[in-house]
């Protein structure tokens, strides 16, 4: 198991050699403002997405609305 391990930690680090950047230590400041930053982006996103699902729930509501009434005037 330990073996599997080691492998799979060798795969996903990069070495200088190997073309990988090595990343710098950053401040807890700037690693705080990225976090936030990519957060921010998320609830963007998020609430793209939101509008979206609201959008075609109304659709599909309106469409079933459409058949019931519909049906009932035949």
């Amino acid at each position: 198991m330990t073996r599997r391990l080691a492998q799979a930690l060798r795969r996903f680090r990069r070495s200088p050699d190997a073309g990988g950047e090595v990343r710098a230590r950053v401040s807890a400041a700037e690693f705080r403002a990225a976090t936030e930053q990519r957060l921010r982006a998320l609830e963007g996103e998020v609430a793209e997405v939101k509008g979206r699902v609201n959008g075609l729930i109304f659709v599909v509501v309106g469409a079933v609305i459409t058949q019931v009434v519909l049906r009932l005037v035949q």
